[in-house]
């Protein structure tokens, strides 16, 4: 069965973006340094958006994800910057009550989340990636099998949590740790 990985890089004390929910990616607080770049090449290159993949000539099969799930907030972003499908490469879902189709290849699920995410699972094929935001994230929690946490040497104060939502207790246990060189340590926990 596939799982529903959350993939998320965050700070210290656990925020996966600043107050105002811009694209933290390259932020100060989440540096893209090079050791950072080359190990999501090596270990997660399909979770590059398209325009990059493109700039460094990535290319060929995906190792871990073939889907990507996200929230109407983290889909904007994309939508800011020019792209209707931040990753072409991927089956693409949005979770959005508000949002209206802006590409005919993104599936938009409107409701029922969890049972939405049951049936990918279910589905042959690779993991399922969980990009963000925390409020779909929260709402998935049950369903989601295995966290990757790119737990940058940050600390901002405020922001989007990693969870967004009411108490709510899961377990998880760690299976492997890697710590870059900038200080950058990838933690990846599966469901206890």
């Amino acid at each position: 069965m596939r799982k529903l990985v959350y993939y998320v890089a965050t700070t210290l004390d656990g925020y996966i973006a600043g107050p105002n929910g811009d694209d933290p990616s390259g932020a100060d607080y989440f540096p893209l340094t090079p050791d950072v770049i080359e190990f999501i090449i090596g270990q997660y290159p399909e979770t590059l958006p398209g325009p990059a993949r493109t700039a460094m000539g990535i290319d060929g099969p995906h190792k871990v994800f073939d889907t990507v799930l996200e929230g109407r907030v983290s889909y904007e972003i994309g939508l800011a910057a020019g792209m209707t499908d931040a990753y072409p490469h991927l089956r693409h879902l949005v979770f959005s009550t508000t949002l209206k189709s802006q590409n005919p290849v993104i599936e938009i699920v409107r409701d029922n989340a969890q049972k939405r995410v049951r049936a990918l699972k279910a589905e042959e094929g690779k993991d399922l990636w969980l990009v963000g935001g925390g409020k779909l994230a929260h709402s998935l929690l049950p369903e989601i099998d295995r966290l990757v946490l790119k737990q940058n040497r940050s600390i901002i104060g405020s922001g989007i949590p990693l969870f967004n939502g009411p108490f709510q207790p899961h377990m998880f246990q760690p299976v492997a740790e890697t710590l870059l060189d900038s200080g950058v340590r990838v933690l990846t926990y599966d469901r206890a």
